[in-house]
């Protein structure tokens, strides 16, 4: 009897822990498709010049990454990814909140390429007249580097699936 209370405690433990470890996974998905969200919200803040938006979506990025756990993300991707944000987030200024943009998408990008972040497909843009790249959910091109000034300054060189 005791042996047969073993083999029950055992397998319970079992099935509670998968069941855990495969709500984590669910959160830490959900978390992944936000964080491209966010990413965009930045982006478009950048498109419209407004550096107050661009502020307020990093800080949500930056808890939202936070959130996601390391088997999710690598530490030193999450580290850059709140790097980046996290300094976009402190300025007002919309010429250095774009600066740090570029190695915000790079991060991004680095990111896509190795999780599941969007059932859409993911353009992978890049502007010759500041030599760095963005992503979008458009095909459009909507300059984040330049804004009104070369809003359809660059092209879509991949497409992410």
């Amino acid at each position: 009897m005791e042996k047969i209370f073993f083999s029950l405690t055992i397998f319970a433990i079992a099935f509670v822990q998968n069941s855990f470890a495969q709500q984590e996974d669910s959160t830490n998905q959900t978390r992944s498709f936000q964080l491209l969200s966010l990413y965009y919200n930045i982006k478009d803040a950048l498109v419209s010049g407004n550096a107050h938006d661009a502020a307020m979506h990093a800080e949500q990025f930056v808890k939202t990454t936070n959130g996601i756990s390391d088997r999710t993300i690598s530490e030193a991707n999450r580290n850059a990814l709140l790097k980046n944000a996290g300094f976009i987030s402190e300025r007002k200024d919309i010429k250095q909140q774009r600066e740090v943009f570029a190695n915000l998408s790079a991060n991004m990008y680095a990111l896509a390429k190795s999780l599941k972040l969007s059932t859409e497909p993911i353009y992978y843009n890049y502007c010759s007249m500041k030599k760095a790249y963005w992503l979008s959910s458009n095909k459009v091109i909507k300059n984040p580097y330049f804004g009104n000034a070369m809003l359809t300054c660059g092209k879509v060189t991949e497409t992410i699936q």
